[in-house]
């Protein structure tokens, strides 16, 4: 049989394309994937399972159980390596009589294979990257039924790391979509930042300037991850389309949108939507159920914005209603997603808050707030956002 070596080099390159996309060669073990080579090892009764992907010249595990020393070994001459050029589930029972593997250096030497099972992993678009193989210093064998599930044990590995995948992108268009500048309004000092919980927030901040005024929005999607992410970036969107419209206008157009698309899921978005005349410190403020908004006086007073208006989605046809308040010259409006009620002081959530303000301004107790979540690994979304009347 004629081997098409151009075709071969394709392929290979295509698999290698495939593999980097992924990113997953020399990062920390990934608990999801380590949960299925813990399970691989118990079931088939096996000292080593490995999840090992192949790079040019090296292979890497991304989960192992039962190696010692480092995670990566030669390519060249591999198990894994053949498994993935046979393109299908290759068993070596004992790999000391094997013609092929006698006389190969993971057999000869450390750590001295004579059986394994390895099951090819393809990439989404189909590309074999790796296997999930289970390795023995005994010979055996596997029954039908075993080489079933190494075969279903392998398409679990595909899933956790396809789903990985498509969660750290969807977590970076997502972060394209969140403001790459501060508007620059005269007489105002502005900050905001935003962490997520998983890849994927549920949160949303939005600001811009239209018609000479700050419109921002703060909001937040009941739930987590990719479902509630969408749904963010819809709001995103519908609320940027009607900057022509007024204020109540657009909110109520936006709650009747999206009762609509979330009607059968019961999901529902709380929300901050606001609209800041720089000339006059003049706020109108439509509050969806969010009751997160708060203005600090420049004497440290605290006033909180009550809302009564419920949040957007409920299906319910309610009139919505703004508030007017006023910032005078060294008043802050800070807004907040609910995630932050994790991470504050439950003696003195409003002193630190302050505290934070009065030290660091407003970039400063943003960034401290988002320290804060970081190093208490905020269970929920993090989103903060002020705006400052300057003195």
């Amino acid at each position: 049989m004629t081997i098409d070596v151009t075709d071969a080099a394709a392929r290979e390159r295509e698999r290698q394309e495939a593999l980097e996309r992924l990113d997953l060669l020399d990062q920390p073990a990934d608990e999801r994937v380590d949960r299925v080579t813990r399970l691989a090892r118990e079931v088939f009764g096996v000292p080593m399972v490995s999840v090992t992907l192949l790079d040019d010249d090296r292979q890497w595990r991304l989960s192992e159980q039962g190696f010692e020393g480092e995670r990566e070994a030669p390519r060249a001459g591999s198990f894994c390596g053949a498994a993935v050029a046979k393109g299908s589930m290759l068993i070596v029972e004992d790999a000391a009589s094997d013609e092929d593997f006698s006389t190969n250096p993971f057999v000869t030497g450390d750590p001295h294979l004579r059986f394994y099972a390895g099951q090819p992993l393809e990439a989404p678009g189909g590309e074999q990257i790796g296997t999930l193989c289970i390795l023995d210093t005994k010979p055996r064998r596997l029954t039908g039924a075993q080489r079933e599930l190494l075969q279903e044990m392998a398409l679990w590995v595909q899933t956790e790391i396809a789903r990985g995948h498509e969660l750290d992108r969807a977590g970076e268009v997502q972060r394209a979509l969140l403001p790459r500048h501060t508007p620059a309004v005269p007489g105002f000092t502005l900050a905001a930042d935003a962490l997520p919980a998983g890849q994927v927030m549920g949160d949303l901040y939005d600001w811009y300037i239209h018609d000479g005024r700050l419109r921002f929005t703060l909001a937040d999607v009941m739930g987590k991850g990719i479902g509630a992410g969408l749904i963010a970036a819809g709001v995103r969107a519908s609320l940027r389309t009607a900057r022509e419209r007024p204020l109540v206008e657009a909110v109520g157009d936006l709650d009747r949108q999206v009762s609509e698309d979330l009607a059968d899921i019961h999901m529902f978005v709380t929300a901050v939507i606001a609209e800041v005349d720089a000339a006059s410190g003049e706020v109108e403020l439509v509050d969806a159920g969010h009751s997160l908004a708060f203005i600090v006086r420049s004497d440290d007073t605290w006033e909180p914005i009550r809302s009564t208006g419920l949040p957007l989605g409920m299906g319910i046809d309610e009139s919505r209603e703004s508030t007017r308040v006023r910032l005078g010259p060294g008043d802050a409006l800070l807004c907040c997603s609910d995630g932050v009620l994790d991470i504050l002081d439950d003696d003195d959530p409003f002193g630190q808050v302050l505290r934070a303000l009065r030290h660091g301004g407003p970039s400063g107790a943003v960034a401290e707030g988002i320290a804060l979540a970081k190093a208490r690994k905020a269970p929920d979304d993090v989103t903060l956002m002020v705006v400052r009347r300057d003195a």
